[in-house]
């Protein structure tokens, strides 16, 4: 290994894609917000659904393609995510994404599961964690916008009301999520039950703090001003494209697979056109690597 391989160059931001969550009790408007944001923002938009189909009810009021889930195994929403990249869709929803976490299927059952009533952190979550990582590369490695809503956990407080009368009144905490989550996302707003959204943490240091009634259209077009900003680059879908040309070469591919894992792409969900099966990227220029050295051979 030699300090080459650890060159720094100059930084230059590049154009990216948002990567949003929005956090609040039941209620608060997670699903019509998310909705109502993704519509300005210009691309196709799908909906990852597991509430019982329950995203439908605004179908009058947004165009969208839907998918209900009723099984929520880390798996099973990376297949989900790869489909939508077959589909073209530019926007996905993942409503909500805590059912991934406590729901039937996932992430929590997962790990009781595997650990049989033993030591979770000796059995279950040592086999589960590379799962949960891959779950969450294939969100953030999705080539088109991603927002996710997630559940916060409820609690009531005693507030004092107009009238001046004590009354208990529902505030949202923690999201039902793992520890630490907001890191991976560019923006992180948290709802209310009056649909005002503060914003707890973004990139884009002019929304940073800002607090935002029914936000919709403003919010959308300066997120996209935001990730527009920049030099173009590659993304998941660019470099799958390229590994699957018929002439690509064993020295290209090799130049793909260090592309992407630069860039954090590995871990794109895509559908393999030779098994017609979800994949990730990285699998995919691998064995287009084999073939193609098979082939030289």
């Amino acid at each position: 290994m030699t300090t080459t391989q650890f060159a720094f160059v100059p930084a230059t931001k590049e154009q990216t894609k948002i990567r949003a969550a929005f956090t609040g009790p039941p209620g608060a408007g997670k699903t019509y917000t998310a909705l109502k944001i993704a519509t300005h923002l210009g691309e196709s938009i799908g909906v990852i659904d597991t509430e019982n189909g329950s995203a439908a009810e605004y179908s009058s009021e947004f165009t969208f393609q839907h998918l209900v889930m009723r099984h929520y195994a880390p798996q099973d929403l990376m297949h989900a995510i790869a489909a939508a990249n077959q589909a073209g869709l530019g926007t996905l929803i993942i409503d909500t994404w805590s059912k991934f976490w406590n729901g039937v299927g996932g992430v929590l059952e997962q790990v009781d599961q595997l650990s049989k009533g033993g030591n979770k952190f000796a059995t279950g979550w040592k086999d589960l964690r590379p799962v949960e990582m891959a779950m969450i590369e294939a969100i953030t490695s999705y080539p088109g916008h991603i927002l996710v809503t997630m559940r916060s956990k409820v609690a009531y407080e005693v507030q004092t009301n107009s009238s001046g009368k004590a009354v208990p009144v529902k505030i949202g905490l923690k999201p039902e999520q793992r520890e630490g989550v907001e890191y991976e996302f560019s923006l992180i707003g948290d709802l209310d039950r009056d649909h005002t959204m503060t914003i707890t943490k973004a990139r884009a240091h002019t929304l940073d703090s800002r607090i935002i009634p029914r936000p919709g259209e403003e919010l959308a077009q300066e997120l996209l001003a935001w990730v527009n900003e920049g030099v173009p680059s590659p993304t998941a879908n660019s470099l799958r494209d390229q590994a699957l040309a018929a002439d690509v070469t064993v020295e290209t591919l090799r130049g793909l697979l260090t592309e992407g894992r630069k860039r954090g792409l590995l871990g794109a969900p895509v559908i393999d056109p030779a098994t017609e099966q979800p994949t990730t990227l990285g699998d995919l220029i691998t064995r287009r690597g084999k073939e193609a050295a098979s082939l030289a051979a």
